[in-house]
């Protein structure tokens, strides 16, 4: 567990440099931010690489991978329903109750507490020696499918803000392909995989995915298109054939092992751009201060930034309810799969699901430019961060609640417990 704790620190150092350099930095953060954006894409499209290079999809199964993404949208949808009531019901006045303005703002503010952050996740289980186990190969569908209900649903939500456009289809129609391609095509095509290789797909998919969002902004810079690194860098994880004799799954069980090929030097770059992607993930929250009220609206339309800022200790309470109820609505899978897994794997798979991240502060910073502000945004930001302040907390119970009972030593869960 000692990288795990090292993983941690660095999201808390990063999570820190979040709120204190754009002070330090002043004017020139902006450009720093841009850099480390960036930087955040690169790392998760290397880690993504690597997980499709070892994910295994059988094809004879295709109604469980279907059952798979209903488990993951319902456990996306959960969290987000349960913020957004909160946010009308319990921070906004009654009178913004049945205001169709605050419900469209509170739905997609809210979408932050769907996405599990896939790389957080991923290398953080890596790390704690668990990916041998159900949970993880579970784990690894589930978060790659809630990010994808993310990214889909985000699609109506912006339609609610600004209308019909045509950008959105083509985002749906890019992601069909990518799809159809992992699927078509697994672990098929012959390309290497060493390091430096890697690198270069990862800064072509990240530049790739840039140009595409720059060129559309040109367009209309309300509804530029914008492409998660995260689906085609897994994409083609998935499509690279493996040598042959290798074994991606040979250090699984071994902790500390993070995905990718099992040669020394390859396993020492992953845990560095794993570190450094901690590090990217903390840096990438938005600022607090960002979110602070903007002046009420003097138009008849009523928004949540309208609603009036209460102090810190009622902040700090409506934090930890939202962190409560968003955790509690990734609980769903713990009700799922019984004929796959124990109890204690259930549940470890859904406090699996708890981890959120680069995906989620996207989503806030979406609600920003959009013109949502207020004392939900700034919730929903120190919610965010809290949680990833507890992801090693939640590693360390997943690895209590899958350590092996007296008696046995392979370091996984039984059936019968």
């Amino acid at each position: 567990m000692r990288k795990v704790l090292i993983y941690s620190m660095l999201l808390i150092a990063g999570l820190a440099g979040s709120q204190l350099l754009p002070g330090v930095m002043g004017g020139s953060y902006a450009k720093f931010a841009g850099i480390v954006q960036l930087a955040t894409m690169f790392c998760l499209a290397f880690i993504m690489i690597h997980v499709g290079y070892e994910f295994e999809i059988d094809k004879s199964r295709l109604r469980s991978y279907g059952w798979d993404y209903i488990v993951a949208a319902t456990a996306a949808a959960f969290p987000w329903i349960f913020c957004a009531l909160y946010f009308v019901y319990v921070m906004a006045p009654q009178e913004m109750w049945a205001s169709y303005d605050a419900w469209k703002e509170a739905l997609l503010a809210s979408r932050f507490s769907s996405p599990t952050s896939a790389g957080v996740l991923f290398s953080m289980l890596a790390a704690a020696g668990l990916a041998a186990t159900w949970l993880f190969k579970k784990a690894r569908v589930l978060a790659i499918f809630d990010d994808l209900d993310t990214v889909l649903l985000m699609i109506p939500l912006k339609m609610m803000m600004v209308g019909m456009r045509w950008q959105l289809a083509v985002v749906v129609v890019i992601m069909a392909a990518q799809l159809w391609i992992a699927w078509k095509y697994l672990h098929d095509l012959r390309l290497p995989i060493r390091w430096p290789f890697v690198f270069a797909y990862s800064a072509a998919i990240v530049a790739v995915c840039e140009l595409i969002h720059l060129f559309s902004k040109e367009i209309d810079p309300l509804v530029p298109v914008h492409i998660e690194v995260l689906l085609p860098a897994f994409v083609l994880g998935c499509v690279m054939a493996r040598p042959p004799g290798a074994d991606p799954h040979a250090d699984d069980s071994t902790e500390g092992a993070e995905e990718g090929p099992e040669q020394p030097q390859e396993q020492r770059v992953s845990t560095l751009v794993s570190a450094a992607f901690m590090v990217l993930v903390g840096l990438s929250m938005p600022s607090i201060i960002s979110a602070a009220p903007a002046a009420p609206s003097a138009s008849a339309e009523i928004h949540l930034r309208d609603i009036p800022t209460p102090g810190w200790g009622t902040i700090a309470f409506h934090v930890a309810i939202i962190t409560i109820i968003s955790n509690l609505g990734k609980m769903f899978p713990a009700f799922c799969y019984r004929k796959e897994a124990s109890f204690r794997e259930r549940i470890a798979l859904a406090i699996g699901m708890f981890p959120r991240g680069e995906v989620g502060a996207g989503v806030l910073v979406v609600s920003l430019s959009y013109g949502i502000g207020g004392p939900i945004v700034t919730v929903a930001m120190l919610s965010l961060a809290v949680n990833l302040l507890c992801t090693g907390f939640f590693i360390l119970i997943i690895k209590r609640l899958l350590a092996a009972p007296s008696g046995t030593n392979d370091g996984t869960a039984v059936n019968n417990l």
